[in-house]
């Protein structure tokens, strides 16, 4: 039940920036770029419309009403239509902005306030609690658990498109790449900061090319840690010392996706602070999503009034880069391992929507792949679509999400590939899901880019001059 739709027509118009609402030429080149437009063909489920909502809104033409509400859900947030925007309107800056009104203005159920307050506040912006559910998986999964539910029909009591995606959540060390790293006997070692926080050093392989810092994400750290440290090798190899800040936190982009501005704000002022203290001249992101939104922490913290923050986080956003960037465009290139010749691995690149969109990074990852030896790549169309994922869009728009990921199957399929490759955990997680609704789990992988070149490039300890 909302407060008011007059209220939140208020607020819209004291969030919404005007110049980019009234940049849209209504050209309609955005609408061939939107996933859910190409699914319904439906105007307003395209940016053009969508941000002719908005207008009407903050114009006092229409009320927001649960119409309009829905519209906004609707949108993937994957910014397809800002590439082909010929006016370069920022529509992913309205559609949270626009979020942002609704979640300040909107009276949640208890359910929904209980999950995000949760998730949100509770879990995401405190390395211990993350920790924490990464130790709960992994007893969920080793201890019997996870083969009673599934076989005693307990899973049955949640609907169907969650039960499928408990098939393929990854098996769960319990333990971030801190941890991870130690027990693999590479060099590494730890420093303080000026404030009296933990620098975890790692030395490159050879001569160093730049310093860079890690950042370890969350979700990434608490499922998806192996792929972390293989970032981490990656990178030594190719001349860069890395450097992981211990007091750095999540991102802050499913806040900011679920309309929480003031909260993403927070977290991005603490990591900010954190890489600073660091000094290194990249910070390096192996997951799409999170780097997309720290590239945009000079547009996120623009509007803080405290000046030297904003010019932080200028600087900040300039030295993000992916990892694909890091490899191919500054460090040394990797050696790829020889294979025979005949019988190439057949692999196939579907792109992160926030990669592709938002980083503009699209080239590297392919050229580091056709760089391999034994490997070919196929091309997947519509590779710039959307999968579905788009944070946890999957689990609330469940319908529209499973359509996406069908239509990718199929031109997965196509491909006739043997390994789906991505750059993002929420797109990786996606596709596995993809692979097991298509029924080819059998002759069909997917992996994150990290995870596939330390199997196909030569990685040496310098201390030992061996491959590791």
């Amino acid at each position: 039940m909302e407060k008011s739709h007059g209220a939140l027509a208020q607020r819209m118009k004291l969030t919404l920036d005007e110049e980019q609402l009234t940049n849209c030429m209504r050209c309609g080149f955005c609408q061939m770029a939107c996933p859910t437009f190409l699914e319904t063909g439906l105007e307003a489920a395209s940016p053009r419309g969508r941000i002719a909502l908005m207008k009407a809104v903050v114009d006092g033409i229409m009320e927001p009403d649960e119409s309009f509400q829905s519209q906004m859900d609707l949108c993937l947030g994957c910014r397809a239509c800002e590439p082909a925007c010929p006016s370069d309107v920022k529509y992913g800056q309205l559609i949270e902005q626009t979020r942002a009104a609704i979640a300040k203005e909107k009276e949640f159920s208890i359910p929904v306030k209980l999950v995000r307050k949760t998730f949100l506040e509770g879990i995401f912006p405190h390395k211990g609690r993350l920790k924490f559910v990464g130790k709960t998986l992994k007893f969920y999964q080793k201890s019997g658990l996870q083969k009673f539910a599934r076989n005693s029909g307990a899973m049955k009591m949640f609907p169907e498109h969650l039960q499928e995606l408990e098939r393929v959540i990854p098996s769960v060390s319990g333990e971030g790449l801190n941890e991870l790293w130690k027990k693999t006997g590479l060099p590494a070692r730890t420093e303080k900061t000026i404030s009296g926080a933990d620098l975890i050093i790692i030395p490159a392989v050879g001569e160093m090319v730049a310093r860079v810092g890690m950042f370890r994400g969350c979700i990434m750290d608490v499922m998806f840690a192996p792929t972390n440290v293989n970032t981490v090798r990656l990178l030594r190899q190719a001349g860069f010392e890395v450097v992981i800040p211990d007091h750095q936190v999540c991102c802050g982009a499913l806040h900011a996706h679920a309309g929480e501005l003031d909260d993403a704000k927070s977290l991005a002022a603490q990591n900010v602070t954190a890489f600073l203290e660091a000094g290194v001249d990249y910070i390096a992101s192996n997951a799409g999503g999170c780097g997309a939104l720290l590239r945009e922490y000079d547009h996120l913290m623009k509007d803080e009034g405290d000046a030297e923050q904003r010019v932080l986080a200028e600087k900040f956003a300039r030295q993000v880069k992916d990892i694909s960037e890091l490899l191919k465009d500054i460090g040394r290139p990797l050696e790829p391992i020889q294979h025979a010749k005949d019988g190439k691995l057949k692999v196939t690149y579907q792109d992160s929507c926030h990669l592709r969109n938002v980083m503009r990074v699209q080239g590297q990852p392919r050229e580091l792949i056709h760089q391999l030896g034994g490997v070919s790549l196929c091309e997947l169309q519509g590779a710039e679509v959307c999968c579905g994922s788009a944070g946890i869009y999957n689990m609330l728009q469940p319908e529209m999400s499973m359509d996406l990921l069908d239509h990718k199957m199929e031109h997965v399929k196509e491909t006739h590939a043997n390994v789906v490759i991505t750059s993002n955990p929420g797109c990786l997680l996606q596709m596995k899901w993809g692979i097991e609704r298509a029924g080819v789990q059998d002759r069909v992988e997917a992996v994150h880019l990290a995870d596939f070149l330390v199997e196909q490039v030569h990685l040496y300890d310098k201390d030992k001059d061996k491959d590791v």
